[in-house]
């Protein structure tokens, strides 16, 4: 059977291949192979600017860099080749660049390539600074997008009163905008956390110490250089390690992901709620099913495509936030293949955002039915009454209320007004309750 999205095992290369594309450049074997060679070669540029490599005419950066910029599949191939004669991918890496020197005529200098360093020198930079540059060029900017269509719909919809539901139970009214205001204001929050954490990298040699860079050159000041040479590509060298990163900050920023996911499964299960309560219509496409077997349907499958992938990714979230701050004295190899699938969570939250903002996109507002509810629901400005009654001392006004909501079968305006004449007011206080409405007891406006 041939390799294509129509066999892969993981639809995120497969069924959802149109979405994910964009995340191959940082997270497939490609990308991992294509940051190596970056951090390999940034080193060794390092190392001559250190002035531990003769400068010569010969060497160009401007050559050395375009090795990583037109790094090509037949690179990385070149490099799986490699490896399987090495058995060690990180050493292929080495050894391809070994190739291009001796290529170039700059044998003489190869052996600085990968200079006392171990294999995680390299993944625990590689991988940290693709993370960092997957998220920031790709998820950052959709879940910007997302903000301000939440943004955007929370002020368009800022005075259009609608009824609560707590405990799924008709409650004191609300305003839509208000509503979707309050998911925009976590999302924002939690957002801002994730893009605040910094991306930590280890680079100190086999155990951390600089053992080797050390015994060589024991002159130079190598922890002030690994500092200034990650601080230079974007990164945040972590100053006492074992031979890995202790990944506590990229724990710190799975559980972040996993907190906006979370407020976007709740956001996408009251949007659906609001489908189904036909508050919301959706816009039809052309020859687009709803259910295969009722033609009448719609289904609000955009918000759980959304919601189901949401969950996946948070379960892997949750695993890699677990796991990778844990290793077995100075290293052992857990972390290794979990590291290979930090692409997968990502590319499901990006499905994700995909599919909630598709549909949001959507929606039609129905406010016929949103008014027919309130219309049908006048008891919820009993709260309003029984407060201004507390206001006047009036006796026990919880208690009247109680009995008239729930002795009636249905509570009307005509109800409620009928009760107002009966009490025992001032006449202007009669006025003040008469001018409530379930469309006006909204409280105050939060949206601007």
């Amino acid at each position: 059977m041939d390799f294509s999205p129509l066999t892969v095992v993981s639809p995120v290369d497969g069924r959802y291949h149109s979405k994910t594309s964009s995340l191959q450049a940082y997270f497939s074997e490609y990308g991992l192979l294509k940051y190596r060679v970056f951090i390999e070669i940034e080193y060794f540029i390092a190392l001559m600017n250190l002035g531990l490599i003769e400068k010569s005419e010969e060497i160009s950066i401007n050559t050395l860099r375009s090795w990583h910029i037109d790094f090509s599949e037949s690179d990385a191939i070149r490099i799986k080749t490699i490896e399987k004669t090495t058995n060690h991918d990180v050493k292929a890496v080495e050894y391809f660049l070994k190739e291009k020197f001796d290529a170039a005529g700059w044998t003489y200098c190869s052996e600085f390539i990968h200079f006392g360093l171990t294999s995680q020198d390299i993944n625990n930079t590689s991988i940290p600074l693709s993370l960092k540059e997957g998220l920031q060029n790709e998820i950052f900017p959709l879940c910007d997008e997302l903000l301000k269509q939440l943004r955007e719909l929370s002020t368009q919809w800022k005075d259009i009163p609608l009824l609560a539901r707590t405990h799924g139970q008709p409650a004191s009214p609300t305003r839509l905008g208000k509503e979707i205001q309050v998911f925009a204001e976590r999302f924002e929050i939690q957002l801002n956390v994730a893009k605040r954490i910094p991306y930590s990298s280890k680079f100190g040699g086999a155990t951390g110490n600089f053992n080797a860079h050390f015994v060589a050159y024991p002159n130079i000041d190598w922890v002030k250089f690994a500092n200034e040479f990650l601080g230079s590509i974007g990164l945040a060298r972590s100053q006492t390690t074992t031979q890995i990163e202790h990944y506590d900050s990229m724990a710190a920023l799975f559980d972040a992901f996993k907190r906006i996911n979370t407020i976007l499964i709740d956001l996408n299960r009251d949007i659906w709620s609001y489908i189904a309560m036909d508050y919301f219509k959706q816009k039809l496409k052309e020859g687009e099913i709803g259910s295969s077997a009722m033609p009448h349907k719609v289904n609000p499958i955009d918000f759980e495509n959304s919601e189901g992938n949401l969950g996946i990714a948070n379960a892997l979230f949750e695993h890699f936030s677990a796991k990778l701050p844990i290793s077995r004295l100075q290293r052992d190899l857990t972390d290794s293949t979990v590291l290979r699938n930090i692409g997968i969570p990502i590319a499901h939250t990006q499905i994700a955002l995909k599919s909630t903002l598709q549909g949001l996109n959507k929606l039609v507002l129905n406010e016929a039915k949103i008014n027919a509810d309130l219309e049908n629901n006048w008891m919820v400005i009993a709260e309003a009454i029984q407060t201004i009654l507390r206001r006047e001392n009036y006796p026990k006004p919880y208690e009247a209320l109680k009995a008239l909501t729930r002795t009636h079968e249905k509570v009307t305006k005509e109800t409620m007004h009928h009760f107002i004449d009966g009490l025992d007011v001032k006449d202007s206080v009669k006025e003040e309750l008469k001018a409530i409405s379930p469309w006006n007891y909204v409280g105050i406006q939060l949206v601007y």
